[in-house]
């Protein structure tokens, strides 16, 4: 009965993570567990299960006798995220590409062509699949817990992705170091893309900095 439960919870985490990543369940606006739990067919116990998930996640808030907000984007936030980001994610990435096997390489090409689609067909995904992409240049590296905290950092970074590629040309500019990122990953240069994913990361927060000040 527990792994049928946990299975639904997870299913409906995934679910109700897209959404809010997609924005459509927009920033202080009440998660409405009742409508959502019978939207979905389920009942409440794996629903609470996967929104207190999210809770950690950082994707929502929770308050007493109010029950659970979606997060508001912050610059506050993108500070700490991204700042965390540049000081695992460079390192990672460049020690991952010493160990990467053909397999993990396709894995990684993959990752990106799936991307690139998404930047074209369905912004939707964007985020979503640019944290796969990441993702498929860390895992290599073999170390659960870096690799885990990565990931968290990640997902609460799919929101500022999109709002870091609203304004025209940047998905571009993206799709350019993504590329010269697996090259070099790709042939084993890790100084030269630990360096990269450091610019690109810090690039994507100074962006960030600006909008927030608009």
């Amino acid at each position: 009965m527990m792994l049928v439960i946990q299975t639904l919870s997870e299913q409906i985490f995934t679910l109700v993570r897209e959404r809010i990543i997609s924005g459509s369940i927009l920033p202080d606006m009440p998660i409405r567990q009742d409508a959502l739990a019978a939207e979905l067919g389920v009942s409440k116990i794996p629903l609470r299960e996967a929104l207190a998930r999210l809770e950690q996640d950082g994707l929502l808030v929770s308050h007493a006798n109010r029950g659970f907000f979606v997060r508001p984007l912050s610059a506050d936030e993108a500070e700490e995220v991204y700042a965390l980001r540049l000081r695992l994610e460079p390192d990672a990435v460049g020690e991952a590409c010493k160990v990467a096997t053909a397999a993990d390489k396709t894995a990684a090409r993959l990752a990106l062509k799936a991307l690139d689609k998404a930047m074209v067909s369905d912004k939707e995904l964007v985020g979503g699949l640019n944290r796969a992409f990441h993702m498929a240049l860390v895992e290599p590296l073999g170390r659960p817990l870096t690799i885990q905290i990565i990931e968290r950092l990640n997902v609460i970074s799919e929101r500022y992705v999109r709002k870091h590629l609203e304004p025209v040309g940047r998905d571009d500019r993206a799709h350019e170091e993504h590329l010269a990122m697996l090259e070099w990953w790709s042939e084993g240069k890790a100084d030269a893309v630990a360096g990269m994913m450091h610019d690109h990361i810090a690039s994507t927060l100074a962006d960030l900095r600006r909008e927030f000040k608009n």
